[in-house]
């Protein structure tokens, strides 16, 4: 290995590491926000399109994380344990992932119409991703300032518990109301992947207090 090669190996790549978990957490948001804008499009072509949006933002999120990866096999100095930051990493494209196939399985299964409480699930997911974003934003000074970030995993905690709640709700209210049993098995399968997401990002709250815990 030549001295440039070796001493680029040892030195800490803090800010490329933050500033592409940055973009991460950028993209988990703008997802969520298409999610949402989705849900609520009665229009079925227009819908198609706000979904090739959350595609993007799902290929350009790969892309982030690959990138990551490949920063941490070529560092031997990493800002936090490199085990926390590829479980993070992970689990955002996790979300962002889940997010895009809550909206396929919309195009693929076409039900008749989008529940309110489907609406409100996807709402809750924006709201958490926002959560995602600004924590991200935290990461580089979490050990002097942990407070906001702790306060993101909080309300990630809390809106995941409200999503149980919105899906047991759901399922209630689906098998008294719904006659027809492919429609049942329509919506469900798309509120299941929706109540996905938030488990995920209630991961990435689990994770980021593992790091907090560490660090701070």
């Amino acid at each position: 290995m030549e001295l440039n090669s070796f001493f680029s190996f040892i030195i800490p790549k803090e800010n490329k590491f933050f500033l592409l978990i940055i973009e991460v957490g950028d993209k988990c948001a703008e997802a969520s926000e298409y999610l949402v804008q989705f849900m609520n499009e009665p229009d079925k072509d227009k819908a198609k399109e706000i979904y090739l949006k959350i595609k993007q933002c799902e290929i350009v999120g790969d892309a982030l994380i690959d990138n990551i990866f490949n920063e941490l096999n070529d560092t031997f100095i990493t800002p936090f344990d490199r085990e926390d930051i590829h479980d993070l990493c992970e689990t955002l494209d996790d979300v962002i992932d889940y997010i895009t196939s809550s909206a396929k399985r919309v195009v693929l299964f076409q039900p008749h119409f989008v529940p309110e409480l489907t609406k409100e699930l996807a709402e809750n997911i924006r709201q958490g991703c926002l959560a995602i974003q600004i924590a991200m934003r935290e990461l580089k000074t979490i050990s002097k300032r942990p407070t906001l970030a702790l306060e993101q995993c909080a309300i990630l905690h809390d809106l995941e518990h409200q999503a149980d709640d919105m899906y047991e709700r759901f399922v209630t209210d689906l098998f008294k109301e719904e006659t027809d049993g492919i429609e049942l098995v329509k919506n469900k399968e798309i509120m299941q992947e929706l109540e996905k997401t938030t488990d995920k990002s209630k991961i990435v709250g689990k994770i980021l207090k593992t790091i907090i815990v560490k660090y701070a």
